[in-house]
C-alpha cells in the first residue's frame, strides 16, 4: 500500500500524501508555538505525541506509515517573552493550590523531548515578527493568552487603592511586571467586584492565616505585606444574583471552611431558591445548594462558636453594579464605591442586570476589579477582533492567514479552567495535524526553524533562554524555598534570572 503500489499510482491517496511519501527523505515539519502557558504546552504536546484525526485514510497501513514519519520527525519550538515558562500555571494559579500546578510535570516532559525546544526571553512582535516566524516555520501557533484586563469604565477607577485582579494576582504570584505594585492594605474593608474563581482566590489570600500562606510559593514581598495587612472584611459584589455566580463549588467550599474567617450570606438572597434550582444542571444545583445551606441553616454549636470567634469575615453581595469609585476628601484615594442596585430580566445564565434607580454606597479602602482578562493584538500582520478580544479563527485556523493558528484564551476568550484550555488546545493541534496530513501545509520545502530565527535575534541583541537555563533558575528557587520552609522562592526580577544563567 506504499508509494510503489498500484493504488498509490492510480491516485488512491490524496495529493498531499503522495507528495510527502514520494519525497526521500521528506523534509522535517517545523512548527512553532508562541507562549509557554497551558495553551502553548498542550498544543505542543498534542502535536508531538498524539496521532491526529480529521481525514480518514481508506488504507490504515499507509496512514500509519505517514503518521510515524510525521510524528516521529516534527519539531516544535516554543517561544516565551519571559525567561521562565508555564504562564498562568506559575503566575495565575493561587499559591495555596499546589495540586493544580502539577501539570508543570507533564509540560516539563514535553519541553525535554528531543523534538521540542524552549526559547524564553524572546518577545514575538518586537524581537522577531510573526512574518519572520512564518518564513522560518511551516506553521505558527499563537498561544500567548490574555495580557490585559477589562476596565470598569467608571469615574474614580484610576484612584489610588484601586487595582485590577490581574495585577494583584500577578503581585502575590511573582509576575515580574507587577513586582513593584505595593498595594495599600492598611484599611479594614476590601471590596472585590466580580463573582468568579479569581475573585474568591483574592479574597482567600487577603483573609488566610499567615501560617497557611507561609507554606506556599507566595512571594516573599507579598507575604511581608500581608503580614502587616489590616484587612479583616472582604465584600464580594456582583451585578447579578446567586444563580449567575461564575465561581465553582470547590472554591466556595474553601472559602466557607477558611480558618479564622466567617461567611456572611444574607438569607433574603436565598429564600425560595431551592425550588428554582431543583431542575438546574447538576454543577449549578450543587453550588446553589451549598450557598443556600450556608445562608439559611443554623450551624452546629461548635461551628457557631468558631464562627463567632473568627476575627475576619467575607460577604457575598448580589445585584449591585458599580457606578463610581468615591474619592477621599483630598481626591487622591478610594474611600468606597457607589453601587446601582439592579433587578434581573430573564433567567439563568442569560439574565441581564438592569438598574432599579436606587443606589447605595459601600465604604472601603481597597477596591479590586475582577471582571475578566483581555487579550491584546500581538503583531499588525495578525487579524484581531478588538470587540471580542480574540484572533478570528475557525477551529484554531486564523482567518485569512494560511499556516497561522491560535489556541487558548486568545482563540476563545479568557474563560474556563486549565482542562478547558487543554481541550481547546488539542482542538487547534488537531487542525494543524489535519492540515499537515492532507497537504494544506506544504512541507515539501524545508524551513530553517530556530536556526533562521537565531540569526535574527542575534542581530537584534537578543539572547534566548533555553529550558536547561530555566532548570538552573528553578533549582535556585527550590533551594531558596527549602531554606524558608516553602516549595520555592520565586525570583521576581528578570535581570536576576538572567544573571543566574550567565546572560
Amino acid at each position: 500500500m506504499g508509494p510503489g503500489s498500484a493504488w498509490w499510482r492510480s491516485g488512491g491517496a490524496p495529493g498531499g500524501l503522495r507528495r510527502w511519501l514520494s519525497l526521500s527523505p521528506s523534509p522535517v515539519p517545523r512548527l512553532c508555538v508562541v507562549g509557554s502557558g497551558p495553551a502553548g504546552f498542550y498544543t505542543a504536546q498534542h502535536i508531538l505525541k498524539v496521532p491526529g484525526g480529521g481525514w480518514r485514510c481508506p488504507h490504515p497501513l499507509t496512514c500509519d506509515f505517514l503518521l510515524l514519519q510525521h510524528h516521529g520527525r516534527a519539531q516544535v519550538d516554543i517561544y516565551e517573552k519571559l525567561p521562565v515558562p508555564f504562564g498562568l500555571v506559575r503566575f495565575g494559579v493561587a499559591p495555596d493550590h499546589p495540586e493544580v500546578k502539577n501539570v508543570i510535570n507533564a509540560f516539563t516532559q514535553t519541553a525535554r523531548s528531543e523534538r521540542c525546544a524552549y526559547y524564553g526571553n524572546v518577545t514575538v512582535g518586537r524581537d522577531v515578527t510573526v512574518a519572520e516566524l512564518q518564513q522560518a516555520y511551516h506553521a505558527v501557533v499563537l498561544s500567548y493568552g490574555a495580557e490585559d484586563n477589562r476596565v470598569l469604565g467608571i469615574p474614580g477607577e484610576n484612584l489610588s487603592g484601586v487595582y485590577s485582579a490581574r495585577e494583584f494576582v500577578g503581585w502575590y504570584n511573582g509576575l515580574p511586571e507587577n513586582r513593584d505594585l505595593k498595594p495599600d492594605l492598611s484599611c479594614e474593608t476590601a471590596l472585590i467586584l466580580g463573582h468568579g474563581n479569581v475573585a474568591l482566590d483574592i479574597a482567600r489570600i487577603l483573609l488566610s492565616p499567615l501560617c497557611l500562606l507561609r507554606k506556599t510559593d507566595i512571594t516573599d514581598g507579598s507575604l511581608a505585606a500581608l503580614a502587616c495587612s489590616k484587612v479583616k472584611r472582604v465584600w464580594l459584589v456582583g451585578r447579578r444574583g446567586p444563580l449567575q455566580v461564575a465561581f465553582t463549588i470547590k472554591e466556595l467550599r474553601e472559602m466557607i471552611n477558611l480558618p479564622g474567617a466567617r461567611p456572611v450570606l444574607d438569607p433574603a438572597d436565598f429564600t425560595g431558591l431551592e425550588n428554582v434550582v431543583k431542575d438546574a444542571p447538576r454543577p449549578r444545583k450543587r453550588l446553589t445548594e451549598l450557598m443556600i445551606k450556608t445562608a439559611l441553616e443554623k450551624p452546629g454549636e461548635k461551628r457557631m462558636e468558631v464562627q463567632a470567634a473568627a476575627p475576619r469575615e467575607w460577604v457575598l453581595k448580589f445585584q449591585r453594579s458599580p457606578q463610581e469609585v468615591l474619592p477621599t476628601a483630598d481626591g487622591r484615594r478610594a474611600r468606597g464605591v457607589r453601587m446601582a442596585l439592579t433587578h434581573l430580566e430573564g433567567s439563568g445564565d442569560s439574565a441581564k442586570a438592569v438598574p432599579t434607580g436606587d443606589v447605595e454606597e459601600l465604604e472601603c479602602g481597597l477596591v479590586l476589579s475582577s471582571i475578566g482578562y483581555r487579550s491584546l493584538p500581538l503583531d499588525p500582520a495578525v487579524p484581531f477582533d478588538t470587540q471580542r478580544g480574540v484572533i478570528p479563527n475557525s477551529s484554531g485556523r486564523v482567518e485569512g492567514v494560511p499556516g497561522l493558528y491560535c489556541s487558548g484564551w486568545v482563540k476563545r476568550g479568557p474563560t474556563g479552567v486549565i482542562i478547558t484550555t487543554m481541550n481547546d488546545s488539542f482542538d487547534t493541534a488537531q487542525s494543524v495535524l489535519e492540515d499537515l496530513q492532507v497537504g494544506v501545509l506544504d512541507v515539501s520545502t524545508s524551513r530553517g526553524g530556530f536556526g533562521a530565527v537565531e540569526s535574527i535575534l542575534r542581530s537584534r541583541g537578543v539572547r534566548p533562554v533555553s529550558f536547561s537555563d530555566w532548570e538552573k533558575i528553578d533549582a535556585v528557587e527550590v533551594a531558596r524555598g527549602k531554606a524558608a520552609g516553602k516549595p520555592r522562592e520565586k525570583i521576581v526580577d528578570p535581570q536576576e534570572m538572567l544573571r543566574l544563567i550567565g546572560h
